[in-house]
């Protein structure tokens, strides 16, 4: 038999979560029948929900054995979801998607079909349309893609999805990564592999939002390039040069006036007010990236968890079987005292 984990990280989807349960159970008994070797675990991350997520995922952990889950203490983001669901899957084969059914669930007998074999050890979606999406945010997500690929040695396909289904053999790849800043986009390029890119049209959210803001897309891309590039570092030096040689000439200009008594103080106090502030911008601005790059450094020699764990499946089994026999003894306790 062949086990395949389905990892679904969670942030306040309750909305939409009984959706996906009915969806990727339905496709998993398909499977099932057409691939008999297969069975399924379903395993979700609850990264810190303040709604009833866990809730439901407890609920449907006492119907159905097959489902698993890790609740972490507090919001730790979609990366760190992701990388504890990979830590935990138990499969032969894990298939990380999200529970918004964006990631449509009948993907998954076509990607499997492309993985089995051993031709491919990664089958993944990667949309050609963004349907939903405003055109300033299609607009600044193909930059990224296009600026991204110029810079980094590592390539990544334009509309590609965390939406996998991998060999355990690439997974444990990825888990070697264990890096504190995590770009999964780019580790998933990073570590090789023939991977299978599946064409589909964009699908919008069934119910709920999504949690991803402008802002919040704007910085994880910066993480991306600061993850798989030094560009950034040698645009910096660039513009040093570039300055200093502007600086020099200028003071070539200024000894020439200065030589010739064409030199008149007053009428370039403006340009000296506006090459000050130039300069000083950028060298904030080199700064900066500099500092960006130290506080990711930083973070890592800290060494700090990449998520911590609150509750799991088992553990709510255990404290729920724990306040029942707890609760079923106390009226025994209250008859023998009386007696």
């Amino acid at each position: 038999m062949k086990l395949v984990s389905v990892v679904v990280p969670c942030y306040n989807e309750q909305e939409v979560l009984p959706m996906f349960y009915e969806e990727i159970t339905k496709i998993s008994a398909q499977m099932s029948e057409e691939y008999p070797e297969l069975e399924f675990e379903y395993l979700f991350i609850n990264d810190g929900s303040k709604d009833t997520t866990l809730d439901l995922l407890r609920g449907l952990a006492d119907r159905d054995k097959r489902v698993r889950y890790i609740s972490f203490s507090r919001n730790f983001g979609k990366e760190s979801g992701m990388y504890a669901g990979l830590k935990n899957a138990k499969g032969d084969y894990v298939v990380v998607m999200d529970a918004d059914l964006q990631h449509p669930p009948a993907f998954l007998p076509k990607m499997y079909s492309y993985v089995r074999n051993g031709e491919y050890d990664c089958a993944t979606t990667r949309r050609v349309s963004r349907q939903g999406e405003s055109k300033i945010r299609s607009w600044f997500a193909r930059l990224f893609y296009k600026i991204m690929n110029r810079i980094s040695q590592t390539e990544i396909v334009d509309g590609a999805q965390d939406f996998r289904f991998m060999t355990r053999q690439m997974v444990d790849a990825i888990l070697d990564m264990s890096e504190y800043n995590r770009f999964s986009k780019g580790i998933f390029s990073w570590v090789g592999f023939n991977t299978k890119y599946i064409e589909y049209e964009n699908v919008e959210r069934p119910a709920g939002t999504s949690s991803w803001s402008f802002w919040g897309l704007f910085k994880y891309s910066l993480e991306g390039i600061m993850a798989f590039s030094t560009a950034p570092l040698a645009i910096a030096s660039l513009l040093g040069i570039i300055t200093c040689l502007i600086a020099f000439i200028l003071i070539v200009i200024t000894i020439i006036r200065s030589a010739f008594g064409w030199l008149d103080a007053p009428d370039g106090y403006p340009t000296m007010l506006c090459l000050i502030f130039l300069f000083s911008g950028l060298q904030l601005f080199c700064v900066g990236i500099l500092g960006q790059y130290l506080s990711k450094t930083y973070l890592e020699t800290k060494n700090r968890p990449i998520y911590i764990t609150k509750e799991t499946e088992d553990l709510y089994r255990q404290r729920k079987a724990a306040a029942q026999g707890s609760s079923a003894q106390e009226p025994v306790n209250g008859e023998n005292e009386k007696k």
